[in-house]
């Protein structure tokens, strides 16, 4: 037979065997789930048509659509969509995929309420949804890792000497593929199938009691087919809990300035980067200013800030007025010793004209009578220095 006649032969061949192979692993992931879908006790996660029973907990709202019967992730900003409720013991089946290669998401349980201190994720245990081209390391796979994040806890099964526990199989498919996974989470322990085998664990999960959460991370993924099957709480204690919702919405969306007044003459000056905003402290003096569209009276807030060379004094006026401004600065004594290094979290609230206040989960002003407090005002930021800000959320009180 002639070269071209074998090389055509051996290139139908090849194209074959790849059909063959694509179309069975197709059929045995649609056989998987199919199986899956016949046990009794799952409900939808979602109801095709919008995100009812889902709180953006930081994200914009293109961040996430209903589409075709699916739930399609932008990737932008980083952040996470959270359930309403929380769950304890339960199982969750879902099926994902990547639409770029190395797109980066993950599931989070037993989560808290909102972002923790200077990341745009949850306190909890993540089951990681890696892309294959993101590449397999001694640290990191994308077959299915778990790990607890962000001061969770958790003792991995198959774990080389971290907290991270490793799948003991490569079963997942590469983007544009469909993978299917079903996420048991049992009294503290948790378990991964993956297209329909278990193949990660964990053990002594703290929280073990908390929220579900989707995480954006920078690549479109779709999820299809998610549903969640409640199990039989059991006793727990109060420590293992993750906190739970205290009605926060984030004032920043991650991906523009919406619900937010900045000066025509500083517009260039604060810049949007993804789940932090910034301000180049290059703006003249006085000028700095952004502040909230809203106006608040009596409220629960949070923020993060991290500091710069050269950041100076940040002020946070709570209602727009000298009267009930924190001023941050890190020359203070007194505010000195509550800020570490890197970003540092204020929380608080404002009843009427008294004010509390912690930093880094410290108590720093304990019910302090503020003099000229208005009753009612915008979120003001005034820094005179470069500096970050994250996570900025307020609550109704």
């Amino acid at each position: 037979m002639p070269r071209r006649s074998h090389f055509a032969a051996s290139l139908f061949a090849t194209l074959l065997l790849a059909v063959v192979a694509s179309q069975f692993s197709d059929s045995s992931l649609r056989q998987c789930t199919a199986e899956d879908s016949t046990e009794e006790g799952f409900k939808p996660a979602f109801n095709d048509k919008d995100l009812s029973g889902w709180v953006a907990v930081n994200t914009a709202p293109s961040t996430w659509k209903m589409q075709d019967g699916m739930l399609i992730c932008s990737g932008k900003p980083i952040g996470e969509l959270r359930t309403e409720r929380m769950y304890q013991n339960f199982v969750m089946e879902l099926e994902w995929r990547h639409m770029v290669p190395r797109g980066n998401a993950g599931v989070f349980v037993w989560a808290d309420d909102i972002t923790a201190r200077g990341v745009p994720f949850h306190r909890g245990i993540e089951v990681q949804v890696l892309e294959n081209a993101y590449g397999n390391t001694r640290s990191h796979t994308t077959h299915g890792d778990i790990f607890p994040i962000h001061g969770a806890k958790m003792t991995p099964v198959n774990g080389r000497g971290g907290s991270r526990a490793f799948p003991t199989e490569e079963r997942s498919n590469p983007s544009p593929g469909w993978n299917h996974y079903r996420i048991t989470c049992q009294d503290g322990n948790i378990s991964l199938a993956v297209n329909g085998k278990v193949v990660t664990q964990g053990k002594d999960c703290s929280p073990s009691k908390g929220y579900i959460c989707l995480e954006s991370e920078g690549g479109v993924v779709h999820y299809r087919n998610v549903k969640i099957k409640e199990l039989p709480d059991t006793p727990i204690a109060a420590e293992h809990v993750a906190i739970a919702n205290r009605d926060y919405r984030c004032l920043y969306n991650g991906v523009d300035f919406s619900g937010w007044h900045i000066g025509e003459n500083v517009t260039g000056n604060w810049k949007s980067n993804d789940w932090v905003f910034s301000y180049d402290g290059k703006a003249k003096s006085g000028e700095s200013a952004i502040e909230s569209v809203d106006k608040f009276e009596d409220f629960g807030f949070v923020f993060d800030i991290r500091s710069k060379e050269n950041s100076g004094v940040a002020q946070i006026s709570l209602r727009d007025s000298k009267g009930t401004t924190i001023s941050i600065d890190p020359s203070d004594e007194a505010m000195k010793k509550h800020l570490g290094g890197g970003w540092n979290r204020f929380e608080g609230t404002l009843v009427g004209n008294v004010l509390n206040l912690s930093i880094n989960g410290q108590p720093a002003i304990t019910d302090r009578t503020l003099d000229d407090a208005t009753k009612k005002g915008s979120l003001r930021i005034s820094p005179d220095g470069p500096v970050d800000f994250a996570n900025v959320f307020v609550r109704k009180l």
